[in-house]
């Protein structure tokens, strides 16, 4: 197991000394552990930080090394990159952050960090527009792409008048910090009295001008889509269109469990016009939801990061880590687009959300079973690194435990 450098204890080793450039990975979950994966399978050596919410891809025998990712504010940390880096002789890393806070840590402070590491987002200028959820539905008014009805009420008496078309989500404009809003992105309410009840929560946990009141657009999670790129400068230079067939949970997902590639242009053609209209440089998960009333793909998110399922690229011919990293040191990378019909699980809460919706009678074994039958590509078991699969479940359980007795986000 890596080493986790931490103020308690370290529980391992580095392995091997690093080589002269490698990528610095904030975050250790199941995304960053596919980023970790692409890079350390061609030999580029990574290191971890670890939060404290998760120690999977430290576990994974290509992390050179794990090292505790303090909490504090944007500066603080900024401050231990820089630190970091000037300790370790990190001169020219790849730096990778794989979560929204570090994202937004990293944009912010984009030409501090810039002086030590290859930085993978855009400066906070260029970034902010579809960061921020307010301006990115901006941009879409203007380009012509549909999105769900949309208001950002800015007192609780404008809300109490506002004109909803129930039934509605409350929402955080930006994912900044862990709490109970932001870990279920979204929460859902069906009246009045309920929207000022969860608004009256909401604003203890966020800043109310934060907050955002959005149109539920009927569907479960076979109506969600995303167009995966990676761009330089709004050119799309490699590309994935997939379907999310399974979420947890299924009608209001806060993840996906069960992800297929396709050929869908009707999400392709509006994300190309978004990207190529901001002048985007980096990688971007653009959501959608098929309304099924009309017929309209509606935008949701821009994810400017690894999203969850992005290890099911690779699978379909799109190595999106690696091509960021090429991409990041002037290398030429040649257009690459995912084959459809590729398939991608992660089985513990697939099973979970299976076993809640037979319950509910709204899915059959044979209904569940049937796409199982062929290659899968796991979220996080993989033969040439088994560890991280085998530690799934005690860590997952360990992580619930931990958020269930010490009241944190669940």
């Amino acid at each position: 197991m890596a080493a986790l450098a931490s103020p308690a204890a370290e529980l391992g080793k580095t392995r091997h000394r690093t080589a002269s450039v490698g990528a610095l990975v904030t975050g250790a979950d199941y995304r960053a552990l596919g980023a970790v994966r692409s890079l350390g399978r061609r030999g580029i050596p990574v290191w971890v930080l670890i939060g404290a919410e998760h120690v999977l891809a430290a576990t994974s025998r290509y992390a050179a090394r794990g090292l505790h990712w303090p909490h504090g504010d944007e500066h603080s940390q900024a401050e231990f990159l820089m630190k970091l880096g000037a300790e370790h002789n990190l001169d020219g890393w790849v730096l990778l952050p794989t979560d929204d806070a570090a994202v937004a840590l990293t944009s912010r402070y984009h030409d501090v960090l810039s002086k030590q590491y290859h930085v993978t987002v855009p400066p906070w200028e260029e970034l902010r527009w579809v960061f921020d959820k307010r301006l990115l539905y901006s941009v879409a008014r203007e380009l012509g792409i549909a999105h769900p009805w949309t208001a950002c009420p800015h007192t609780r008496r404008e809300l109490a008048s506002l004109p909803c078309p129930f039934p509605v989500v409350l929402k955080p404009a930006m994912r900044l910090e862990l709490n109970r809003l932001t870990a279920s992105k979204a929460w859902r309410v069906d009246d009045r009295q309920a929207l000022l009840a969860r608004y009256d929560e909401a604003c203890t946990l966020v800043s109310p001008d934060m907050l955002m009141v959005q149109e539920l657009i009927p569907g479960w999670g076979e109506t969600q889509f995303s167009f995966a790129a990676l761009c330089r400068k709004g050119e799309v230079l490699a590309s994935v269109v997939a379907g999310r067939r399974r979420q947890y949970p299924m009608d209001f997902g806060r993840f996906s469990t069960w992800v297929e590639t396709m050929d869908e242009p009707r999400v392709a053609e509006p994300a190309i016009r978004l990207l190529a209209a901001l002048q985007f440089t980096g990688l971007a998960e653009v959501e959608f939801k098929k309304d099924p009333r009309d017929g309209q793909y509606n935008i949701l998110d821009v994810n400017p990061r690894v999203w969850g399922w992005h290890t099911l690229s690779s699978r379909a011919g799109v190595d999106f880590p690696y091509l960021l990293w090429l991409l990041v040191h002037g290398q030429p990378i040649s257009e690459a687009h995912g084959r459809p019909g590729e398939r991608w699980m992660r089985m513990p809460m697939d099973l979970a959300m299976a076993f809640h919706e037979m319950r509910r009678g709204r899915l059959s074994l044979r209904e569940y079973v049937k796409p199982l039958l062929g290659p899968v590509e796991s979220a996080i078991f993989a033969w040439d690194d088994p560890l991280p699969g085998l530690l799934e479940m005690p860590l997952l359980a360990w992580t619930l435990a931990k958020r269930a007795f010490g009241g944190g986000a669940v």
